[in-house]
């Protein structure tokens, strides 16, 4: 791939939320760690070019990322990821110091051992209340310690103000050596869909994409009964209903997005098998007012001309094994499908999402919608001074297998243990959607 383009890591990369962003923004993501087996199939699957290392960030080197993939001794201009944390602030102890955060504290290691110029830290925004300041004012302190100086004041941003329909408020640590400059952080171009109070700032931007017009074009997965066995099929898509669905299907082209183009089949729906619920659930789903919470499941039924609630992800055993509480479709009585949690959260329908539905949706639920990182990485594109285009060159995504594995069979393949993450157990719960 072109070599104008600047170069950045994902660590924490996930499904490749933010490795899409960035790619977008006009970086190659040569390099994407994540500890998760599953999400390392799907993420080889959708950024085929690049290397999906499966290893834990407390176990790899700066030099081990380089050989593992093609970046070598070049310069790495960006390093980012969203480390998990608790972000406890201990009695007489430095919370930066606690074990239960050493995820940040190697995090901070990697940008150090790659030398990156900038890097974003992104995480929740829990980080700037109450106690919890304490450990984010430790972290900024310790990366200035280390030759980083840290953009303040540290923001929150929530999706709903960069095109997407949803509410999701993340904080972005951006920061760079001492002898750069640092960037600025984007400005909102949309304010919440029918949203009630709108903050002075925003009242004269134009408003985020709608439900409806994120998903109303997508088939009806209850017309497609091969739907119930798998998680693809043919299908006559509708009209799309906005700029934004017409961008996600790839029917128009975005100025902004200077993403690889992807070979894919455009007649086929993805990410959607079916969601079998039983005959009470659907009575109550039913009944259910758009914009309402449904009383058993706690579930929320989208309001077709509003946004979307936060998207969530599931845990896995050792947490609980919950699955994640998922939106009710605003015009069917069902939760929605992991395509259509994929559009509400800003993913084009080339990308895809392992064939299960507690694996696609808990892809969906913890990564960063790709539409906000983009939002960030092109400020950093500005300050780095690049100026990427629209590559020539198209990609053909993975091996569709790639998808379909079961944990043991993804760890096999990465030579790791298939007990990096906790089984999924059922519990009562999760009966809530069925």
């Amino acid at each position: 791939m072109g070599n104008q383009r600047p170069i950045a890591v994902d660590l924490f990369a996930g499904v490749g939320g933010m490795t899409l962003g960035f790619e977008q923004a006009g970086f190659d993501v040569l390099a994407a760690v994540e500890i998760d087996p599953i999400h390392c199939a799907t993420h080889e699957y959708n950024f085929p070019e690049w290397s999906a290392i499966c290893a834990s960030v407390t176990e790899i080197s700066g030099d081990n990322i380089r050989t593992r993939s093609t970046i070598g001794d070049r310069e790495v201009d960006v390093v980012f990821g969203g480390p998990p944390c608790q972000g406890f602030s201990l009695m007489g102890k430095r919370a930066f110091d606690d074990p239960r955060n050493q995820l940040v504290s190697h995090f901070m290691r990697l940008v150090i051992e790659l030398n990156a110029k900038y890097f974003v830290m992104e995480n929740v925004k829990g980080l700037t209340l109450g106690k919890h300041r304490q450990f984010l004012d430790e972290v900024i302190e310790s990366f200035n310690q280390q030759g980083y100086k840290v953009l303040k004041e540290y923001r929150v941003l929530n999706a709903s103000h960069f095109g997407i329909p949803q509410h999701r408020e993340r904080l972005f640590l951006i920061g760079c050596r001492q002898d750069l400059a640092l960037p600025n952080y984007p400005s909102p171009i949309t304010k919440p869909a029918k949203a009630k109070r709108i903050p002075k700032e925003l009242v004269n931007l134009s408003d985020s994409p709608t439900v409806k017009e994120a998903i109303a074009d997508l088939p009806d997965i209850s017309q497609y009964p091969e739907l119930r066995d798998r998680d693809w099929c043919v299908a006559d898509y509708k009209t799309p209903q906005s700029t934004y669905a017409k961008y996600l299907r790839g029917l128009q082209i975005e100025p902004h997005n200077l993403s690889y183009p992807r070979i894919y089949n455009t007649q086929i729906l993805t990410s959607s098998i079916g969601v079998l619920h039983n005959d009470k659930t659907i009575a109550r789903f039913r009944l259910t007012a758009n914009g309402e919470i449904e009383k058993v499941s706690r579930f929320l039924k989208l309001d077709p001309e509003g946004i979307c609630n936060t998207l969530r992800a599931g845990t896995p055993s050792n947490r609980g094994a919950f699955t994640a509480p998922r939106p009710i479709h605003p015009y069917q009585p069902r939760c929605i499908t992991v395509r259509e949690a994929a559009r509400i959260h800003s993913y084009p329908d080339w990308f895809r999402f392992h064939s299960t539905k507690w694996h696609g949706f808990r892809q969906i639920g913890n990564s960063v919608p790709p539409l906000l990182a983009r939002a960030v990485a092109r400020q950093l594109i500005e300050v780095i001074g690049a100026n990427p285009r629209i590559p020539e060159q198209t990609i053909y995504l993975g091996n569709e297998h790639l998808l379909q594995m079961k944990m043991i069979e993804a760890a096999k393949k990465y030579a790791v243990s298939s007990h990096v993450i906790a089984p999924r157990v059922k519990n009562c719960y999760s009966t809530f959607a069925n």
